[in-house]
């Protein structure tokens, strides 16, 4: 898969299954995870070059992006500007 514009291909990392605590949290109750690995990146539009690369983890809003299931993997797709930060 490949993005155009300025989207994003994430692949979501897996949502917690157990708290710090060490309690089990049921599948019911885990929450979106906000972090995952950037797969794809798109060329970016006109005057406005790509800040996010590919394998770069990254931040994002709790309601953001389109999810996709390629292959029997779930990943979003989203716009840059809905990419929060890039984890060191």
């Amino acid at each position: 898969m490949r993005p155009i514009n300025d989207r994003v291909l994430v692949k979501p990392a897996a949502a917690e299954e157990v708290t710090r605590g060490g309690i089990i949290i049921p599948d019911t109750a885990k929450e979106k995870p906000q972090r995952g690995t950037v797969v794809a990146v798109g060329p970016g539009k006109k005057d406005h070059a790509m800040t996010v690369k590919v394998d770069d983890t990254v931040l994002y809003g709790k309601y953001a992006g389109q999810e996709v299931a390629h292959n029997g993997d779930d990943f979003l797709i989203m716009k840059e500007d809905d990419i929060l930060l890039i984890l060191d």
